[in-house]
């Protein structure tokens, strides 16, 4: 009985004491606005306070890197460095928000499992975006500068950040993807002055086209018709001729590059200088001369190519087959004048 007594009046001050407690937490018109405390507060304004120091910090870096690259900014040392800077900035800014408002390691685990599950469904793209970010940097997908196909867009990369890639978008020839969209008035590679913002999800869903990536050059085609009745051997040497003249051979890329191409890429010797195929058709004869070009000023060198066979041509009277027809002579033409009815 003494025992009882004992516990009843133990437990009694604790039940007054837990009556007399209130909920902490900030008070408008007798309703609790639950979290709204002063600790809350001081961590909402020092989080505050963090991104804007980083914001600062990371616009003071990127001031200096300017200074330091000097002439060099937009080169891939300068793409490099803008990367490096972005990401040691966000790990800094996420680690440091976590430190601040979650300081029991229990309850970080928990909020992190919470925020991944949402963060996971709603922003599944965004997710993929940042993943395929990672994915092109480590993969070395394609640097700034690199002329790339990604998402049906043609174009030099000028911008790369964590959800989308900046392409300088370029022509291309009327033969590729006629009539896609969207519409596309320069019919070679050149630009068009049109920057399209590409996610960088693309890189999961279809191939990436690199133009430049170890390997700065493409093979490219002209093709000429001529009469079977010409100097076939002649029309063949002028396309040689002013391959040579315009396009990349042995001689101008050096033995040093020769060697490399063979080591890392296969491609002997033989396949670096131009070369011409014939093809045999109904009307004509097809010749095709095949040439090795730099990745970038292609239009240039056929522009050059083809006034130089031109000129060629109409020096040898060789003529360049085509499809016209001319009519010499127009049949009997009979009108006649049908009597009008009453």
């Amino acid at each position: 009985m003494d025992i009882l007594n004992t516990a009843q009046n133990a437990a009694a001050p604790a039940a007054g004491a837990t009556s007399s407690t209130t909920v902490p937490g900030l008070h408008v018109f007798g309703v609790t606005l639950i979290g709204a405390t002063a600790e809350n507060g001081r961590k909402l304004l020092l989080t505050l306070a963090f991104i804007v120091a980083i914001l600062i910090v990371g616009w003071v870096i990127r001031q200096l890197l300017k200074l330091s690259i000097g002439t060099r900014c937009g080169t891939r040392f300068h793409f490099w460095a803008k990367q490096a800077v972005s990401l040691v900035l966000a790990l800094i800014l996420v680690f440091g928000i976590a430190s601040i408002w979650f300081d029991n390691p229990a309850r970080l685990a928990t909020a992190i499992g919470l925020v991944g599950a949402g963060i996971a469904f709603a922003l599944q793209r965004v997710i993929t975006a940042v993943a395929g970010y990672f994915v092109i940097l480590r993969g070395k997908t394609f640097n700034v500068g690199d002329r790339i196909v990604m998402g049906g867009v043609r174009g030099d990369v000028i911008n790369l950040s964590f959800m989308q890639t900046q392409i300088m978008e370029m022509g291309q020839p009327p033969q590729v993807n006629p009539g896609t969209e969207p519409a596309m008035w320069v019919h070679s590679r050149q630009f068009t002055g049109r920057i399209v913002t590409v996610t960088n999800d693309k890189v999961f869903d279809e191939p990436v086209y690199n133009y430049t990536h170890e390997f700065p050059y493409i093979w490219d085609e002209m093709r000429l018709p001529i009469r079977y009745q010409d100097d076939r051997a002649r029309a063949e040497q002028v396309l040689l001729e002013a391959a040579a003249r315009h396009a990349v051979t042995e001689d101008k890329i050096g033995a040093d590059e020769v060697k490399r191409l063979h080591e890392r890429f296969g491609i002997h010797v033989g396949e670096i200088d131009p070369r011409v195929y014939w093809r045999i058709t109904d009307n004509w004869l097809e010749l095709t001369v095949r040439f090795l070009a730099p990745d970038h000023g292609i239009r240039d060198i056929k522009d050059a190519m083809s006034r130089d066979i031109l000129a060629a041509l109409d020096k040898a009277k060789i003529g360049i087959a085509s499809g016209t027809y001319a009519i010499v002579e127009f049949p009997p033409v009979k009108i006649e004048r049908t009597p009008e009815t009453a």
